[in-house]
């Protein structure tokens, strides 16, 4: 079954559920505000990126949202510092919306060119 973790405000979250419900596609969405995001489920949806970012370092920057009023805070870390405030801050650092399908695919941002290969 398909993920998408974001928060109901987000627009880009709206427009992913609506990509999904039109095809009939069945997905769970999870409100960041609500129900964070597990260290296993964390680390899933980073290894999955990895793969096709290239490297994990590229997947946490991949997740990032620089134009987050809070990414100062994360800006000059180094990677490994990146990946645990990353965890740490979801709700606020994360670009939304990340889809997962299953552990191994996993997408952020619009990726709908993606999507309609998980049908």
């Amino acid at each position: 079954m398909i993920q998408i973790f974001g928060t109901n405000k987000n627009f880009d979250c709206k427009a992913a559920q609506r990509f999904f419900k039109e095809r009939r596609v069945p997905f769970q969405f999870i409100d960041l505000k609500e129900k964070e995001m597990s260290s296993g489920e964390f680390d899933s949806v980073l290894s999955a990126l990895a793969k096709s970012e290239g490297s994990r370092a590229a997947a946490i920057e991949a997740l990032t949202d620089t134009k987050s009023k809070d990414y100062s805070s994360i800006a000059y870390l180094d990677d490994s510092e990146k990946e645990e405030k990353l965890f740490e801050n979801k709700s606020k650092l994360l670009k939304q919306p990340v889809c997962r399908n299953g552990k191994t695919e996993a997408t952020v941002g619009m990726a709908q060119k993606v999507w309609e290969g998980w049908k």
